[in-house]
């Protein structure tokens, strides 16, 4: 069961609201409400009943917040205790592509200065990272998108990540000089799923431009579509990082286009009341910094 959801239970208990509550600790309403019902299920006890127009704790509830408080103080006297050494646990939501491309040499790095800290990696969906985030499953979030997308969360820039438009070495778009946009008019695409933000914002420019184009297939990660270009006559876009090495190798070839919106943010997230550990505010330095140093 997740500490959040004590914190939480003890903030409704104080406040004997849950909207108070929720705009004291930063949360949506249904995310408090929700955490509320898990320690319901949890313990099968009704926690709070109403009270005119507020909430007061119910004799159940009144039992769980003098153990709840006991585990919260000792809590914070853990992470005082603990905040200049190792070990712990840092949860890490992030997409396929940057879980995959980007984050391993980082990951080696913290592992490396501190070699008793288990990390969990969560590769997943921006909507479920950032719902993660929000109700503090996870400690920080690693997005690939235009700008920051939830002003309730807390944003850092890492770094800009461009996309390229890839294709076979031999594809016939390679000799054609002084490749345009328009040139890529009925072009067979191998494309992600249609929530990509990567997807989303080439098919706008597409037909921003009045340029038509075909979807040969839909495929859920870059992988996957680097072997169908590999292997077929279609193109497709990805983040640099994600081709960077077939490219290097001659497998694949980036069309020389010159489009400068097609480009990202690498941007780490989390929640702006989320304690930093010694080993979260040293990653993030890591993560700041560009590379492994």
């Amino acid at each position: 069961m997740e500490l959040t959801y004590f914190q939480t239970f003890r903030e409704v208990a104080v406040r004997q609201s849950i909207t108070r509550a929720a705009e004291a600790l930063g949360y949506a309403q249904s995310s408090v409400t929700t955490q509320i019902q898990k320690l319901e299920k949890a313990y099968d006890v009704q926690l709070f009943e109403r009270y005119g127009r507020g909430l007061r704790l119910t004799p159940a509830g009144e039992e769980l917040l003098r153990i709840a408080v006991q585990m919260l103080d000792l809590y914070q006297e853990s992470q005082e205790k603990l905040a200049k050494q190792g070990g712990g646990t840092l949860a890490i939501g992030t997409i396929d592509s940057l879980a995959s491309y980007y984050l391993p040499p980082f990951v080696q790095r913290i592992r490396e200065t501190q070699p008793e800290l288990s990390i969990r990696l969560q590769p997943d969906r921006e909507p479920s990272i950032l719902n993660k985030l929000r109700e503090g499953e996870i400690d920080i979030g690693l997005l690939l998108d235009h700008r920051p997308v939830d002003a309730a969360l807390e944003w850092i820039t890492i770094r800009k990540e461009p996309l390229v438009i890839i294709a076979r070495p031999d594809h016939t778009l390679l000799a054609v000089q002084d490749l345009e946009l328009t040139h890529l008019e009925g072009a067979e695409w191998m494309m992600t799923e249609e929530s990509c933000n990567y997807r989303i914002m080439l098919e706008k420019l597409l037909r921003s431009q009045g340029i038509s184009y075909h979807i040969g297939l839909e495929l859920g990660n870059p992988e996957a579509i680097k072997r169908c270009v590999k292997a077929g006559s279609g193109i497709a876009i990805l983040p640099r990082m994600a081709v960077q090495e077939e490219i290097s190798r001659g497998e694949l070839a980036e069309l020389p286009l010159q489009q400068p919106e097609l480009c990202l943010e690498l941007l780490l997230a989390m929640h702006p009341k989320k304690w930093k550990s010694h080993a979260l505010r040293q990653f993030i330095e890591i993560l700041k910094g560009n590379e492994p140093e």
